[in-house]
């Protein structure tokens, strides 16, 4: 029997089964669907803003073809390491990455990491292409969101805002953050902004340090209303990895913008 998810969104109940269809006996998860939507999006951003700045879409192409794969298993493999006690006593189920368990920070520092080492590789500027890239990856996150609603997951602590999300557990309802939505809309706005300034960018790599920052501070304080975090001791994991980004992308646009200027 298939098991159906019953939210309550904005006062309207909800009974979403997470399996969109079948191919043959093989289940087809509206998560999948939606992941894959954001990340065509994206893709399709990226191209356009290729042909708009000059920039050559090939290694666009190139880069997701092999940043793909290795952000996938960075993705996975960020999960695992902060959850490193159970896998080490189920070392088996590390591949079995169809039960869930990606995190997204990983999946962003092996598409960055790829992309960088395409660059030196190719001698073509990292900075430029991250520019190119980095509205794609805003997209591919607004809408990628959308696959926690369904699979009625990343929310957050007990609330009784206006705008909460009510979720049946335990034979109750319980009146939670929806924190995917907070994580989406703080995208999209970001987003929004990068396109309004995109055009009168003054160096290499403004628009991609915009995007590591804007993203990390969002993603600070939503995290801290999340229930299901990965933590190191005391500290969330996303947290930590998002004050570093705000840090670095601060520093990173102060010191081009001086370089810039002289």
């Amino acid at each position: 029997m298939e098991s159906v998810n019953r939210i309550i969104f904005f006062g309207i109940g909800l009974k979403i089964n997470p399996i969109a269809f079948h191919i043959g006996n093989k289940p087809i998860y509206w998560y999948g669907i939606i992941i894959a939507l954001g990340f065509c999006l994206g893709i399709l951003y990226a191209f356009k803003e290729a042909k708009r700045t000059g920039f050559s879409a090939d290694h666009i192409t190139n880069a997701v073809i092999f940043g793909t794969p290795v952000a996938i298993i960075c993705a996975r493999l960020y999960y695992v390491i902060f959850n490193l006690e159970f896998y080490k006593k189920n070392p088996m189920d590390i591949f079995a990455i169809w039960n869930g368990g990606i995190a997204i920070y990983g999946g962003l520092i092996g598409a960055f990491l790829t992309a960088f080492i395409y660059c030196k590789i190719k001698k073509i500027s990292f900075l430029e292409m991250t520019d190119v890239a980095c509205g794609g990856f805003f997209i591919g996150q607004f809408i990628g969101r959308w696959g926690n609603f369904v699979n009625c997951e990343a929310y957050g602590r007990e609330t009784s805002l206006p705008w909460k999300m009510g979720i049946y557990e335990w034979g109750r309802v319980q009146y939670v953050h929806p924190t995917f939505l907070y994580e989406s809309l703080w995208n999209l706005a970001g987003f929004i902004l990068l396109l309004s300034f995109r055009k009168n960018k003054k160096f290499k790599g403004e628009l991609f340090f915009f995007y590591i920052i804007w993203y990390g501070i969002g993603r600070f304080f939503i995290e801290g209303l999340r229930t299901d975090s990965l933590y190191l001791g005391v500290f969330k994991v996303s947290q930590l990895v998002a004050v570093a980004c705000v840090i670095v992308g601060t520093v990173c646009m102060i010191t081009f913008n001086k370089k810039r200027d002289k």
